[in-house]
């Protein structure tokens, strides 16, 4: 009897010494992988989205609470002045969840541009949602208050061919993306003045 409490009471230790270094690990490397999905994940999005921003979209980035969720909220100086922001969306693919970064002009309320982050889709198909830059091009211009939907459910998408799913949840995500922009943007102008002093 004595020699299992002994085996019980070595088990908790290692396993509490186990679970104190592994969340240690976890909050030291915390802020690494963050950069690391930012620079290599999110960035090649960005750099499409915001090609004529003449800042780093990634340092210039703050965060809002909404609801339970804190959104990155990435800024575009144009022209001298922050007037582009980019947001970011996850939603259901074939694969799937697709994530979908939409830069979006203030000015005018609508899309600048639009790129996959993330994907499981098949490839030479869904996976063409991120590799074919003629997709992303079609979400330019399009107003953030009205739904983007592909051409098959009446809006002005060509959805990508054999990968209508794909391009149902890109579309998805782009209107989730206007959603939360339209309900952000008072918060969103205030960090914005901010940035600007």
């Amino acid at each position: 009897m004595r020699d299992m409490i002994k085996m019980v009471v070595v088990l908790t230790a290692l396993a509490a010494f186990s679970g104190g270094l592994l969340a240690a690990v976890r909050d030291n490397t915390k802020d690494q992988i963050e950069n690391q999905q930012l620079t290599f994940v999110k960035g090649p999005a960005l750099k499409s989205i915001f090609k004529d921003a003449s800042n780093d979209p990634i340092s210039d980035r703050f965060k809002i609470t909404d609801g339970d969720v804190e959104r990155s909220i990435f800024v575009g100086v144009i022209d001298g002045k922050p007037k582009a922001v980019a947001l970011e969306s996850y939603g259901k693919g074939y694969g799937g969840d697709v994530g979908l970064m939409v830069g979006i002009d203030m000015e005018s309320d609508t899309i600048l541009g639009a790129g996959v982050t993330t994907h499981a889709e098949t490839p030479g198909m869904g996976a063409k949602a991120k590799e074919d830059p003629g997709f992303a091009e079609q979400f330019k211009g399009a107003s953030v208050k009205d739904p983007v939907k592909i051409t098959g459910d009446g809006g002005s998408i060509n959805a990508i061919s054999g990968a209508t799913i794909t391009s149902r949840a890109v579309c998805a995500e782009a209107t989730d993306v206007g959603a939360i922009y339209t309900r952000l943007k008072p918060q969103i102008e205030e960090n914005l003045k901010a940035l600007n002093k």
